[in-house]
């Protein structure tokens, strides 16, 4: 029987306080309540089988105590004993009976079964509850250590990447990785921005934006990853539109003496991006939707107070550079290119102020960067030969993206790269493998990177222009060299091309005449400046190389500048074929 039909037995028969009693309580005062009065056999029958249970209770709560899956055993196995013994007695007493109480026994065994079963239900659930209870009384110990053991399981298992997210932030480590506890997002590292107060010194800060993929950091030291670096939380990346190479300036939190220290400190506020206020960087045009065009405005290399610098005149004849150009300077080793890349970057820092220069140098001697630095009137951003592969990779992305940063509000940007071979050479050993591997060992996926540098120079249509003037390692003797040479060769729409012959019998510039030129030069130069520099290309042409340079740089010395040399080349060279000197 369930117990809301014992509280109402109980209640028919007279009992107090049966509501507020529990089953077993119930059953053996209801069983003690028919042994008194001595009820009729039907009586008897459902009181022994009261009693049965009362007491499979008792030995179950006893049986629980010790062991709880035992207990549920015993409980069982009681059950159909005292059953088959009340059946045997019941049969004893009631063999003079008719066919009707032969059914009302057979309906009387079967609520037996039923109540047995509910019973054995209930008297499980009482006897855990019981036993819970004296277990926590009486045997305190052997349940402390148990417990113990659950908890710390449940705690280790439950809880367990949180705590060791906490743990190995307070060693830290895991401080850029993006593991969030269930709870919500890193209170260090995450979406949330540093709060000001009225007592808080703050300190400015300025650098180049760095954005990875779960973090952003202003880089102050340079375009390297610094120990003064300021994180930037993505939320404020988000609401202020930023891109990977802005610049920024804003404040930071000084850190008050006891207080946890963090490894990087974050920004407090942004007070301008790229030199504008913070708001108005979200309405900037991305740099892949802008128009490319052919290049139209000339980058003039020849100064008027240097006439001896032969190496940007010769440039300006043979290979002119304009605004947006993709030029690819083509020597082998020790043929000089490094002097033409610093011959250049003077050029176009005193004859063209409104250019924002960039010297890139990847991979390259410590010497020549302290030289480039000293002779160069501009940027020039820097990763030796012997730092690992990953900073060269980490240099070259932020300096092409500051660059696109600054082509975006309009600005006319020359980036001279030295080397793409070498930047190339650095992108294989730093990128995954994708197991597609190229003769020379070059893995097929680590040429993309590079080629979007390349590709990033363009002349924009409503203004600004990215100039990007890369020089390539040729005849090295490495496969790997060559490859890459091979998949740059046809991108750019300018080449200048060396020659080491002429390098090592001392003429410099070093330039092959006939073998460098630009593309849709005549949209770069003038009607009458093109047909004289044809002429001239005609003349060179049926020259030996040596004999090509050696004469064209005689007759520059001979003229001040290059207007007055194609004079003389005009007056002295005749025509072409099917033409006349007044075409």
């Amino acid at each position: 029987m369930l117990l809301p039909e014992l509280k109402t037995l109980a209640g028919k028969l007279g009992i107090s306080g049966a509501s507020a009693m529990r089953k077993g309580d119930l059953v053996s005062a209801i069983a003690k309540h028919q042994g008194a009065k001595s009820k009729s056999s039907a009586s008897s029958k459902s009181t022994a089988s009261a009693e049965s249970s009362a007491s499979s209770t008792t030995a179950t709560r006893t049986r629980r105590t010790s062991s709880r899956a035992a207990g549920a055993s015993d409980t069982s196995e009681s059950a159909p004993k005292s059953e088959s013994e009340s059946t045997s007695a019941a049969a004893a007493t009631d063999t003079s009976q008719s066919s009707g109480s032969t059914g009302s026994e057979r309906y009387n065994r079967n609520n037996r079964d039923r109540n047995n079963r509910d019973n054995n239900r209930d008297n499980n659930r009482d006897s855990n509850r019981d036993s819970n209870r004296d277990s926590n009384r009486d045997s305190n110990r052997d349940n402390n250590r148990d417990n113990n053991r659950d908890s710390n399981r449940d705690r280790q298992g439950g809880s367990y990447n949180r705590n060791d997210a906490d743990s190995r932030r307070r060693r830290g480590r895991d401080r850029f990785r993006d593991n969030r506890s269930p709870r919500g997002p890193r209170r260090e590292f995450g979406d949330s921005e540093p709060e000001i107060s009225e007592d808080d010194v703050l300190l400015p800060v300025a650098g180049i934006l760095d954005v990875l993929d779960n973090y952003a950091f202003v880089r102050t030291s340079g375009y390297l990853p610094g120990p003064n670096d300021i994180y930037v939380s993505l939320s404020m990346v988000r609401r202020f539109g930023l891109r990977k190479g802005d610049a920024i300036t804003g404040v930071v939190r000084q850190q008050v003496e006891g207080e946890r220290r963090d490894k990087f400190n974050a920004i407090a506020r942004i007070d301008s991006v790229n030199g504008v206020e913070p708001d108005l960087a979200k309405n900037r045009i991305e740099f892949s939707k802008l128009t490319p065009l052919y290049p139209q405005e000339r980058l003039r290399l020849e100064g008027e107070g240097e006439p001896g610098n032969m190496t940007a005149r010769v440039i300006d004849l043979v290979a002119p550079i304009g605004k947006g150009q993709r030029g690819l300077i083509v020597s082998p080793p020790k043929a000089g290119k490094t002097m033409v890349l610093q011959a250049i970057a003077n050029a176009i820092s005193v004859n063209n102020p409104e250019c924002h220069l960039m010297v890139v140098l990847v991979d390259e001697r410590p010497e020549e960067v302290t030289d480039m630095q000293r002779s160069v009137k501009g940027e020039v951003i820097s990763s030796t030969f012997d730092r690992p592969a990953e900073d060269h990779t980490i240099v070259a992305e932020l300096a092409i993206e500051r660059a696109k940063r600054l082509v975006e509000l309009g600005h006319d940007v020359v980036v001279l790269l030295d080397s793409m071979t070498r930047l190339g050479r650095a992108y294989n050993l730093a990128a995954p493998a994708s197991g597609r591997i190229l003769s020379g060992g070059v893995d097929s996926a680590a040429l993309y990177p590079p080629k979007k540098f390349f590709g990033a120079a363009r002349n924009i249509e409503n203004g600004g222009s990215l100039t990007i003037l890369a020089t390539a390692l040729v005849d090295t003797g490495s496969r790997m060299d060559e490859v890459i040479f091979e998949e740059f060769k046809g991108t750019g729409n300018m080449e200048l091309k060396l020659d080491r012959r002429l390098a090592d019998k001392r003429i410099f510039p070093a330039v092959d005449v006939d073998a460098s030129g630009t593309r849709k030069e005549e949209i770069l130069l003038a009607p009458d400046e093109l047909k004289v520099t044809w002429k001239l290309r005609r003349v060179l042409h049926s020259l030996d190389q040596q004999q090509a340079i050696e004469l064209l740089l005689s007759r520059l010395r001979e003229a001040k500048t290059n207007y007055d040399f194609l004079l003389q080349v005009q007056k002295t060279t005749p025509a072409g074929p099917g033409q006349s000197d007044e075409d």
